[in-house]
């Protein structure tokens, strides 16, 4: 598969690269596995040493890395070193002469090796850095471990980085493109479950359109077969997340993708005090995030939450949920359930699908659904110019024949009351806007002129 959409962060990266010539940098990579961090940063330095950090004893893991610097940037590397501190003072006082970039890829997994490396590291680099010409990139999968070595106050790498770039999925529009280059005769089905499926992550996208599953029911028997990579995805993904206590989390997970979305259902189902929990995948993994209605009080009670990640949704929601099924190998049980539950899971999407197109219209100051107290009135996107005055409200609908606009101008009434200086547009999206999305660019044309 060619390579799609990161031109901002290549440029990110080589401007920083030409810093480095001057004085070393500090850059860090974080995202999900699988989004493409290790691609963008070999696509972004064709000349670079880079160091993939498993989990082995040090000294082997440095001779290791002895037999790459050597080879890479023709050096000889006299001496026997046996500690990474070693190995990466002389990596520094080498480029006091020689401009070179080096990666270190997956560098949260020195903690499992040695906890004293960032502080030995912090030392070096504190000392080294202003006279030397190192384009160091630290990449990392484990986001609360880099968020911790690099944010946290109390740890030595704190503010020593340079520049910092959290790599995102692909965006609507990117995976249109996708689509569309590598299936020209595609529907908005396909579109949308495409997008449902891999939620634009570089891994998954490649795996699709290397084996040609644009429609829904090849996705399927992509992800549900023997030695599929996505059935134990999850697991992989998140038990090193998560440690001892991953069962609670998945619990929580599987539930909240199954929409039970409020605090007060998940503790009843769960039958324990889960606030610790939640604030932890929020704020910690990045994994869920709060949901209020638009225009809510800071302080407002009215919250549901949402798993951030497609597939992550997808997998909870019916790999997990499912696993027994999934581990006699019932593969068609759970394609069924899935093709059962299709219309009004895939619905869900389609408003995510939406809301994100509306944000890449640049054209609004907030964004967001609303509802009220016991889920009343509820409105599926609202959109807001504070600027211009205007308000956008709309339905989503997988069928448009079930779109109403005298409906949603009555659940929109107590807004319209509340903001009478405001102009306001009603508009149906439906599985048609998904593809054909001339009538989505018109509508944006008629409201913002």
């Amino acid at each position: 598969m060619k390579f799609y959409n990161r031109e901002k962060e290549l440029q990110n990266l080589q401007e920083i690269e030409e810093g480095s010539k001057e004085s070393s940098k500090m850059t860090i990579v974080v995202g999900r596995r699988r989004i493409g961090k290790t691609t963008l940063i070999k696509k972004a330095y064709t000349n670079q040493v880079y160091l993939f950090v498993s989990k082995k004893n040090e000294a082997l893991l440095c001779e290791e890395f002895i037999v790459i610097i050597q080879d890479t940037l023709k050096v000889k590397v006299f001496g026997q070193i046996k500690t990474f501190k070693e190995l990466f003072e002389y990596l520094m006082e080498l480029s006091k002469t020689k401009h070179f970039t080096l990666v270190i890829d997956e560098f949260q997994e020195f903690l499992q090796i040695n906890n004293t490396i960032y502080s030995d590291m912090q030392n070096i680099w504190d000392s080294y850095k202003d006279n030397s010409k190192m384009n160091l990139v630290l990449s990392g999968s484990i986001y609360s471990l880099m968020k911790k070595i690099f944010e946290d106050k109390k740890e030595p790498l704190f503010g020593r980085a340079n520049n910092k770039i959290h790599l995102k999925p692909f965006s609507v529009q990117t995976i249109k493109e996708i689509v569309e280059e590598n299936h020209a005769s595609y529907n908005a089905d396909d579109l949308l479950s495409f997008y449902m499926l891999t939620g634009g992550v570089a891994k998954y996208v490649e795996i699709f359109v290397d084996s040609k599953a644009f429609t829904l029911e090849k996705q399927l028997a992509l992800i549900f077969k023997d030695y599929s990579l996505f059935l134990e995805e999850g697991k992989n993904l998140l038990i090193e997340e998560f440690g001892k206590e991953y069962t609670t989390y998945f619990s929580i997970l599987s539930l909240i993708a199954s929409s039970k979305t409020s605090r007060s259902e998940l503790e009843s189902i769960l039958n324990k005090n889960i606030g610790g929990y939640l604030d932890r995948l929020e704020n910690e993994y990045t994994i869920i995030k709060k949901v209020k209605p638009i225009f809510a009080k800071e302080g407002s009670r009215t919250v549901k939450y949402e798993i951030i990640d497609n597939f992550f949704n997808f997998w909870f929601r019916f790999v997990y949920k499912y696993r027994s099924a999934v581990e006699i190998e019932n593969y068609e049980y759970v394609k069924n359930i899935v093709l059962r539950d299709y219309a009004t899971y895939s619905g869900r999407f389609l408003e995510k699908y939406f809301i994100e197109q509306l944000k890449l219209s640049y054209e609004y100051s907030n964004i967001g659904s609303y509802w009220e107290r016991g889920n009343q009135n509820e409105i599926d996107i609202v959109a807001v110019n504070d600027e211009k005055k205007t308000m956008l409200f709309v339905e989503v609908k997988r069928n448009v024949k079930k779109i109403d606009l005298k409906v949603l101008e009555g659940k929109a009434s107590k807004l319209m009351a509340k903001y009478r200086k405001y102009a306001f547009e009603f508009e149906g999206f439906s599985l048609e806007d998904v593809k054909n999305d001339e009538s989505f660019k018109e509508m944006k044309k008629d409201m913002h002129g």
